[in-house]
Formats: C-alpha cells, structure tokens, sequence
C-alpha cells in the first residue's frame, strides 16, 4: 500500500515581532488581559513589501533541505492559506516560480481557513496514494495581519503571520497503523456557522478585502466539541487510541482551546506541542510551524504517532494521524 511519509519539514517567521505590550499601547487591553484568554505572548508581523509567498517560499527552502531535494524533485505544490498575494494565479505557482521549478510539476491553492493545512495535506495524501504524483509539498502560509481590524481588541490581539511547509514522498506499507506515513485524513465543513467566523469582503461581494469577525464565544464551544469529535473519528478509523498517540499537535488558536480538548480527550499537557504563546494563531500556518519546532527540538522523532487537527472559518474542521 502507497503511504505518504513525511521527509523534511520547514518554517519562515517574519522578523518583526510584536508584544503584547506593544499593542496594549495602542489599542485598550494589557499582556494581563491576552494571556489570560489566549495564552499568547507575542506575534510575528510581516514586512511592508513581505508577501504570503514570500513566507512560505523560505518554509519550502528549509522542507526542501532537510529532505535533501531539489524543487525539481517535487511533483505538488499545495498552499493552504486565506491571504493569497493575489486573488489570482495560485499563491502555489507563485511560489513554484520562486522556488525555481522548471519540471512542469503542478500547484495550487486550498482555502478553509484554521483547518486549512490538514485539508491541503489529505489533498497531497491523496495524490500520492493513488500514484498521480510520488512527492508534494504541502505548505500553509498566512499573513493574517493584513485581514484584521487593529481596533478589534478581540480579535486583532490574537493573530499573527507565518509559514510551515512538509515534503511528503510516496512510500510503501502494510496497510496497517504500525506503517510510516498519512494514516488517516478526516474533513468536515458547515456552510450554516458562517458568521461565527467570516472576512466580511471579497472580490465578488464587496469588492473589497475586508477585515475579519469573529463571534469568540460561540468558536470556542464549537471548536472544543467538534475538534474532539474529529480526533475520535480518526482514532477509531486506525484502531488507535489517545493513549498510543505520542504527540498531539493542535491548530493553535487559543491556549484554553488547546487545554480543552486536551482534557476532554484524556491527553496529558506533556504530550501536547504547544507554540501558540511565541507565535499566536497563525491560522493554516500554525500546525505545520508547531511540528516543525517539535521535529527541530526532537520531540518528534522517527517512529512517532501524530495527531493534527484544526477548526476554522466557515466552518471547516479536520483531523489527521502520521506516522513519522
């Protein structure tokens, strides 16, 4: 059986950071009032000029090196994120142009928000499984500093911009959960719970970007109970239970959620990688940069079963298990 295993992971923060200290300056709220309710401490923010591309093109780079590929080596480019350079092309081909492709490999873009990268990844998955292609890059890239409203202490004070970036190549298994690899993807969406969390422009509805709003309480309730449930549905699919997991890595939204489903789950603190107090919420962005700090610092090792998932706009949840 075709199994997508992981070969090298990367990540670009941009070199502007912001404390909470610094906003509390400008807008009415304390480093008391977000870490409490978030647990963050501090956020990257691009540069005038540093596009989404940019970002997940120096992720891609430092992927690539730690698999020892080339860009010509990869035959997928996937970008998950919700603030592309562009309404078109693909932020995807963007970065196959930075990168220096010239092998005609294919790229493009998804778009759910949070959930954004487990989607890219059971995308990439799937190409690999059904032997369309034998190596991807999957990369989610956010710079959601340019969607906030910096008066909204609600929400402005909890994001943050990045990148992560995984190289998957095509691998062989036994069909079973000792295998190396994806084994499990699991996607879900309610177009009803739209305005619990929306960007209220776009080019074909107000010809604008817009800024984005968020009902915070109502996320919250939703994104503890659904991201458990979806952690339940792909342990059940593999056979597996929350104790054989050896690291969970959630989309890191806010510390509470975070702890919530952690105890709902029956996961102890010590084998939940948590990056969102350095980093913030960095939307699609934000689990591929916690496993690769995780890799970095050899948490995660060879062998190692993970478990990713994320709840975004829209709503999109999804969850995923790996072999790594």
């Amino acid at each position: 059986m075709r199994r997508s295993v992981v070969a090298g992971m990367g990540r670009y923060l941009p070199e502007r950071i912001v404390t909470n200290a610094e906003l509390a300056g400008r807008i009415d709220t304390s480093d008391e009032w977000i870490r409490e309710r978030s647990g963050i401490t501090q956020r990257h923010i691009a540069a005038d000029g540093e596009f989404t591309s940019d970002l997940a093109t120096h992720a891609a780079r430092q992927a690539l090196a730690a698999a020892g590929m080339a860009p010509d080596d990869i035959g997928l480019i996937v970008v998950a994120t919700s603030t592309p350079d562009e309404t078109f092309p693909a932020t995807a081909t963007v970065v196959q142009s930075k990168l220096g492709c010239t092998n005609d490999s294919m790229g493009f873009d998804v778009q759910a928000v949070c959930s954004g990268f487990v989607f890219a990844l059971a995308t990439a998955d799937n190409f690999i499984k059904t032997g369309q292609v034998d190596t991807a890059l999957v990369i989610g890239a956010e710079t959601f500093s340019r969607i906030l409203d910096w008066n909204d202490r609600g929400t402005c004070v909890l994001f943050g911009d990045g990148a992560g970036a995984m190289v998957l190549k095509a691998g062989e298994g036994e069909g079973t959960s000792e295998d190396r690899g994806v084994l499990s993807t699991h996607l879900h969406s309610d177009g009803n719970l739209h305005d619990l969390l929306y960007v209220d422009g776009g080019p074909s509805s107000t010809g604008e970007v817009g800024v984005l709003r968020m009902e915070g309480r109502e996320v919250f309730r939703h994104a503890v109970s659904k991201m458990s449930a979806v952690v339940v549905e792909a342990l059940e699919a593999t056979g597996l239970k929350a104790e054989d997991v050896n690291w969970f890595v959630p989309h890191q939204a806010n510390k509470r959620i975070i702890d919530g489903t952690a105890r709902k789950l029956g996961v102890g603190a010590e084998r939940v990688v948590v990056t969102i107090d350095v980093h913030a919420n960095t939307s699609a962005a934000s689990i591929p940069l916690a496993l690769s700090v995780a890799v970095d610092d050899a948490r995660i090792k060879q062998g190692d079963l993970v478990l990713i998932e994320a709840m975004g706009g829209g709503l999109t949840w999804g969850s995923g298990i790996l072999r790594w």
